[in-house]
């Protein structure tokens, strides 16, 4: 965990200080002198007694105690550094700049555990190896810049890549996002985004904490704490966005299921997002636009005038707005032709709001008080300014200002003459105002911070009793489970599955008692419907036996498989275990049409009934599902139901590597499971 030593050293010594500045040693000592570290300072250097005006010692061993150490030094010198430091000088808390240890080769791997061990072994924390550092509100111990502008309610940010983290500051600074802290934590060695988050989370205020959190990561070690403590944060009232870089090879290993042909890593870190309320990113950029709207007035609801004074970028951001689920409605009320009154001819008040290039700041504010508290179908407001480059838009930017402390609704400003206001939009930034430069971006990024589901925290209770069932079932086997071990098990879930009778040969039926007509499928083969092996609406025993006979045919045939012929939509329910992320639970149409049209949603188990109503409505053919051009849907509290309860046996058999239900037949009725795997490991 991270230790007070880490968070506000009282003392902190630089290992390779320098005069120069274009090394680590220096730089960092420089940006700690610059940012007005009031603590000790301290360097070593083997050469200098002095070094920028602090005292340099030759050696560790001649140092006081020291809260931390910053190690700018040749990995191989670490180690010992680090015992001396420990053992000696009381010293709790380390950031290693040094690359050269697991992300290199085995060698590397060891020093970096013998440092790791050295370092619990005194309570201490570490930050690094392989990294560049980290910035709060009490120092600036990293090795770059450029150092933003620090502010208690700037945003935090954690980053896997330091030099990721550089270039992310400098898309950000000028937009005007302030930063609270910045933690680079290299190769992760003991303290790793996970660990950072937890602590955001365990001294979280609301109110007083930074309420964003911004992510950088390339390795997830552990979603479980991850989502954990992300669910915290956002049930206390923070909200956090991310950008996860790369994606697990293992995810795309040939599957035997559909499930695991559609869910892998990539898609269990959306569904673990999801999960936890975190906006997921793609790019810096991204990142940055979220952070901003973040920085402004949550948006309550969908509805968003655009205020502008230029019809391009007004037509681009209903575009992206719409796209998006958000909408950009006609402006109908009556008080609309009071307000076009009190601007020039040629204004439009329909939405866009279009003020023309000729516009007033007078006349920006009249339109910001009419969408703030005379349009009440309007949730939000985006206004677009920039200028020709014909006058000052000072004025323009303080009523801008002034509105956006004082009204009830979030207004977000958009302003893309970066180069002939660059003044005034630096004057703008100033007063603690985040810019948006683009109209499609900044569209995007809000569309995305508005249809984050809010996050719950999830407790199962589970029934002792049939946990043993349950387990007393899958005992000692490993591979695909039997139908008739499927058929106890969802017994037991009180999962509606149609009946099944299990033949060998053709024979069997004469002692079955078999209500036509019959579906027969063979038992063996993983995908039927790729062999021939699903024949359908069979009537009478003579059919029956030719099918049987036929089936038992293909290859791997182990037995045939007969249930009545019952009709429905066809829907589908599917489970995969992804490494340490756990279960991803899939649903969406069934039969060939979960191949063709891929239109499924994906969530982390468990889930809750909220999360699963949400993962419905994102399908393509929710509309399907609800009923359409008078045809009747199908029974969606009964689909929940089931996911519910396919979510609900993951918790009960956590050893479930894959699980198909493909199709349920639903109707407006009931839904009910026809074909089913599961495999164990």
């Amino acid at each position: 965990m991270l230790n007070s030593k880490l968070l506000q050293p009282n003392s902190i010594v630089v290992i390779g200080a320098s005069d120069n500045l274009q090394s680590p040693g220096g730089k960092v000592l420089l940006n700690l002198i610059s940012s007005g570290y009031q603590g000790r300072l301290y360097g070593v250097n083997p050469k200098l007694d002095e070094v920028q005006n602090i005292p340099c010692f030759h050696d560790v061993s001649l140092l006081p105690e020291v809260d931390m150490a910053i190690i700018a030094v040749a990995a191989k010198y670490c180690t010992d550094i680090v015992k001396t430091l420990t053992e000696t000088k009381n010293t709790k808390a380390f950031i290693i700049f040094s690359a050269g240890f697991s992300e290199q080769d085995e060698a590397g791997k060891k020093m970096e555990t013998e440092i790791v061990r050295l370092i619990n072994k005194v309570n201490g924390t570490l930050l690094g190896p392989n990294n560049i550092g980290m910035i709060n509100t009490h120092f600036a111990g990293v090795f770059t810049t450029p150092i933003p502008k620090l502010d208690p309610k700037g945003v935090d940010f954690i980053s896997g890549s330091g030099a990721t983290a550089v270039f992310i500051m400098e898309a950000a600074i000028p937009k005007g996002l302030t930063f609270n802290s910045l933690f680079s934590v290299g190769n992760s060695a003991q303290i790793g985004v996970e660990e950072v988050l937890q602590h955001l989370d365990e001294t979280y205020v609301h109110g007083v904490s930074s309420a964003i959190k911004l992510l950088y990561i390339e390795s997830i070690h552990n979603p479980q704490k991850l989502l954990l403590h992300a669910v915290s944060l956002r049930i206390k009232g923070a909200r956090i966005a991310a950008i996860k870089a790369g994606s697990s090879d293992a995810g795309s290993r040939a599957a035997s299921s559909h499930t695991g042909a559609l869910a892998d890593a990539d898609t269990a870190v959306d569904a673990l997002f999801e999960k936890a309320g975190i906006i997921r990113c793609y790019s810096r950029d991204e990142l940055v636009n979220v952070a901003g709207v973040l920085t402004y007035s949550e948006l309550k609801g969908k509805n968003i005038a655009i205020v502008t004074h230029a019809g391009g970028p007004a037509v681009m951001l209903t575009d992206a707005l719409s796209k998006n689920g958000l909408n950009v409605p006609n402006i109908t009320s009556l008080k609309a032709h009071d307000l076009l009154n009190g601007l020039f001819a040629g204004s439009s008040v329909a939405n866009p709001i279009d003020f023309l290039a000729t516009g007033t700041a007078e006349q920006l504010d009249l339109i910001l008080e009419y969408c703030i508290n005379i349009f009440n179908e309007i949730d939000a407001i985006a206004v677009i300014f920039g200028s020709p480059g014909l006058f000052e838009v000072d004025e323009v930017y303080k009523v801008l200002h002034n509105r956006i402390t004082t009204s009830t609704k979030p207004i977000f400003p958009i302003l893309p003459s970066v180069i002939n206001v660059e003044r005034e939009i630096k004057d703008f930034i100033a007063k603690g105002r985040f810019a948006f430069f683009d109209e499609v971006s900044f569209g995007n990024a809000l569309a995305k911070t508005y249809h984050v589901v809010p996050s719950e925290k999830m407790e199962y209770q589970l029934n002792k009793t049939i946990q043993l069932q349950l387990n007393n079932i899958i005992q000692s086997k490993s591979g695909y489970l039997t139908p008739q071990d499927i058929q106890s098990i969802f017994r037991l879930l009180d999962i509606p599955i149609v009946k099944e009778i299990i033949v060998a040969n053709e024979e069997e039926i004469i002692i079955n008692d078999i209500i036509y007509p019959v579906v027969a499928k063979v038992i063996g083969p993983v995908h039927k419907t790729d062999v021939g092996g699903v024949r359908l609406n069979i009537k009478n025993k003579s059919e029956l036996s030719e099918n049987i006979h036929s089936l038992l045919q293909i290859n791997e045939a182990t037995g045939v498989l007969i249930q009545p012929m019952i009709n429905g939509m066809e829907l589908f329910v599917g489970v995969k275990k992804e490494g340490n992320f756990g279960h991803t639970i899939v649903c969406g149409m069934g039969g060939i049409m979960i191949e063709i049209l891929k239109d499924v949603s994906i969530g982390l188990a468990p889930l809750n009934p909220g999360e699963i109503q949400s993962m419905i409505h994102q399908l393509k053919s929710f509309e399907m599902l609800k009923g359409t051009r008078g045809k009747k849907g199908i029974n969606i509290e009964k689909f929940v139901e089931i996911i519910s309860k396919v979510s609900l046996l993951t918790q009960y058999l956590p050893n479930i590597a894959e699980l198909d239900i493909n199709p349920l037949l639903a109707d407006e009725n009931q839904v009910t499971a026809v074909d089913a795997r599961i495999r164990i490991e």
